[in-house]
């Protein structure tokens, strides 16, 4: 029995958003949930909603900006840097800037729709 598991094929999730989300391993795309790793594309201008979710999430940049509203403070990522938010806080996710940004995301346990705890959007 093999002690590893090469992922050839990630798991690209469904957006509305233009994000590009592939997940190469989590509950998508392994069916497993201790941890979810992501490489991930936002566009010029997304956001998503405040959140509060039930995992740490690690965030490397590796190329581009990306930008945080962590319990009501603004950090700016650039490529190279990193970041971990623990589980919890309330978080915003966004790149507000003019090229898009390519990072990788790892959440603790894994990333789930139901412990994500999106806020709705007002407009």
């Amino acid at each position: 029995m093999k002690k590893y598991i090469v992922q050839k094929k990630p798991f690209l999730v469904p957006t509305t958003d233009g994000k590009r989300i592939e997940e190469h391993f989590g509950y998508a795309s392994a069916g497993g949930g201790t941890i979810s790793i992501a490489h991930m594309m936002a566009p010029p201008h997304w956001s998503e909603p405040f959140q509060k979710p039930e995992f740490d999430e690690y965030t490397y940049v590796i190329s581009g900006r990306k930008q945080f509203i962590i319990e009501g403070e603004t950090i700016v990522l650039h490529a190279g840097e990193s970041i971990k938010i623990e589980s919890g806080a309330r978080i915003q996710y966004s790149n507000p800037f003019d090229e898009p940004c390519e990072y990788i995301s790892v959440c603790t346990p894994a990333f789930s729709l139901e412990k994500v705890h999106r806020e709705e959007q007002t407009i």
